[in-house]
């Protein structure tokens, strides 16, 4: 793997974000993708020892478009600025819950969890976790996952949703709403020889979580 080639066409495309300049350098977009896609094969491999879901997963299917969806966005740059992939068993769009990578220059990352959920899907996670909070802060409160997922979601509900009581003792939980958890890491990371295991060791402290957000979602499903 050559992973700075992917880091040089980040910066270049960053501070060219333009379609003259992106066709005129394609090959450089074509390399760094091959270069994530190889990345993305052997973090897929590695996750393959303990998620064994994950095995057969093509890297090709994981990859996000560079290419920005700007009808709805002020900022009208052609290209994203990072590189993503999700490796999800039942796809990049499934509502389960994978393990994603990010490739961005100052905001590289590691997450997963199930974002931008069917209402329905959504208050059967809520359920779930009120009637197992137990195991529930079991997983996401154990040190081993919380050295690397600090915070559980993005956005959060001001007050307890209906349905729940309020005076529930762990009502943060349930005012997720998405149920996503993310470690961010230095350019560096990404740069070490021992990136691949220090991958896989930071989603395996994350497959616990996925695996009861799975599990609800496949009840329903």
């Amino acid at each position: 793997m050559n992973i700075p080639v992917i880091f040089h066409f980040l910066k270049e495309v960053s501070a060219n974000n333009n379609r003259e300049w992106f066709n005129a350098h394609k090959d450089l977009y074509d390399e760094a993708r091959g270069e994530f896609e190889n990345l993305l094969s052997v973090i897929i491999n590695r996750i393959s020892l303990f998620d064994e879901s994950i095995r057969g997963v093509q890297a090709k299917d994981c990859t996000y478009r560079i290419y920005r969806d700007t009808r709805f966005s002020q900022d009208k740059t052609p290209y994203k600025t990072h590189l993503g992939g999700y490796i999800n068993a039942h796809g990049k769009k499934s509502d389960h819950c994978g393990y994603y990578v990010h490739i961005e220059p100052g905001n590289c990352l590691l997450a997963g969890g199930s974002y931008c959920l069917p209402p329905k899907t959504l208050k059967a996670i809520r359920q779930a976790i009120y009637d197992n909070i137990d195991e529930y802060r079991g997983i996401v409160e154990a040190p081993a996952f919380k050295q690397y997922f600090p915070v559980i979601g993005d956005t959060f509900l001001k007050t307890v949703p209906k349905g729940f009581p309020k005076d529930f003792e762990y009502a943060q939980y349930l005012k997720c709403k998405d149920y996503t958890c993310c470690s961010y890491q230095p350019d560096d990371f990404f740069l070490a020889s021992d990136f691949p295991d220090r991958t896989a060791d930071i989603f395996k402290q994350m497959k616990p979580f996925a695996d009861f957000l799975n599990y609800t979602i496949d009840e329903i499903e």
